[in-house]
């Protein structure tokens, strides 16, 4: 591989990015593999204020660090594909109807195995032309930062949304990457356009967005709708109808209006998965969630959390005509969070018959946190009409 020239891989490069569209991939830049000694700094100062997730990788050296990944990496290959942002004549949310939604990144196949299948197809592409190539392919879940990489290679600027915004597509695309020895020659990073729009900041339900390119995971509603334990009152309510993911910081984005890219048709969304009806998701059980939510990526964490926000969305919409459906989750579902989480949206019904099955959870109830529960819910002033 030393032997071949610079311009070898100029070409090589050159021909990788016309391929790319006929791998799947929108948009593919190329960058070294030194190490992100920003990012790490950032990292630090983001632990330090107890705003991570938890679902990071946990040591900070692998994260900003490739050569520890492969000593032998020279480059970095950042791909995007762009996915959905609108629903096609979307199902009505009505009374006794009401309806959830997804996030768009949770639309059509699980993007895990999208992007995964388009990367594959580039090692194939890339070890039919230097076959003594070493490659280590990751989305999302692997040890770099996906969007620290596709930053520094060229695929968009870094929003203060704290997403990749691509000139393209906006920030509606999904982002992977590729670890190689090769000494490909790296593209250049893309110029911030976000100016002095704050409207992402400004929009964040929850505060979330603490500064330009900061987030405070633990206050961002995404990151809440994966939890699996009882979630507080104040994010109850500002989870609205969301049953996975938050897209407000994406959907304000001036780049992002109008934009709504259709032409890979397994990430399209089916509107009854996209936004389905609430009060049967109540009862679902194992095989029915993976039948419906199993090829997508809002099922990685199971149907806890996605029965959890259907009760807090039926809370949200005060939706009298789901207080039977509710009731008997509080009565009979042997998870307390979800008994506590029926409790709270009872309490935010708040008609005659909610408080009733209330009292009634009380006098049988045996947790600590689901007594609190019921007892915070019928503190809550009685509203609304008694159920026909």
């Amino acid at each position: 591989m030393e032997q071949k020239e610079t311009v070898f891989w100029t070409q090589l490069k050159e021909d990788m990015i016309a391929a790319a569209s006929s791998l799947g991939i929108d948009k593919l830049r190329v960058t070294t593999a030194d190490t992100f000694t920003e990012l790490k700094e950032r990292l630090i100062r983001h632990r330090e204020l107890g705003h991570e997730s938890g679902f990071e990788e946990p040591d900070l050296d692998l994260r900003t660090e490739p050569k520890r990944l492969m000593p032998e990496a020279r480059s970095l290959i950042a791909i995007a594909v762009a996915y959905p942002s609108r629903l096609i004549d979307p199902p009505v949310s009505e009374p006794g109807k009401r309806r959830g939604i997804l996030s768009r990144s949770a639309w059509g196949e699980d993007y895990h195995q999208a992007l995964r299948r388009r990367l594959a197809k580039l090692s194939e592409w890339i070890l039919e032309r230097v076959p003594e190539a070493k490659l280590m392919s990751m989305v999302d879940t692997g040890a770099l930062s996906d969007r620290a990489v596709a930053e520094r290679a060229g695929i968009g600027w870094s929003g203060k949304n704290c997403s990749i915004i691509t000139p393209e597509w906006g920030s509606w695309v999904y982002l992977g990457e590729m670890l190689t020895d090769l000494p490909l020659p790296p593209d250049r990073s893309v110029l911030d356009s976000c100016g002095d729009c704050t409207l992402c900041i400004d929009a964040c339900p929850t505060g979330a967005l603490v500064g330009p390119g900061q987030l405070n995971s633990q206050r961002c509603i995404s990151f809440i709708t994966q939890t699996k334990g009882i979630v507080e009152d104040e994010m109850m309510v500002k989870i609205g109808n969301r049953l996975y993911g938050c897209d407000t910081c994406q959907i304000v984005c001036p780049v992002n209006r109008k934009i709504d890219t259709r032409h890979h048709p397994e990430l399209l969304p089916d509107p009854e998965v996209a936004k389905p009806l609430l009060r049967p998701l109540l009862t679902m059980g194992n095989r029915e969630f993976r039948e419906k939510f199993g090829m997508g990526s809002a099922s990685w964490r199971g149907r806890k959390p996605i029965q959890r926000n259907a009760l807090i969305a039926l809370g949200n919409f005060r939706d009298v005509e789901s207080v039977p459906d509710v009731a008997a989750v509080l009565r009979d579902d042997p998870r307390p969070v979800l008994r506590a989480t029926a409790a709270w949206a009872l309490g935010r019904i708040g008609s005659p018959d909610a408080k009733e099955n209330l009292r009634n959870a009380q006098s049988t109830e045996k947790d600590d946190e689901v007594l609190l529960a019921i007892e915070r819910a019928l503190s809550a002033p009685e509203t609304g009409r008694k159920r026909k």
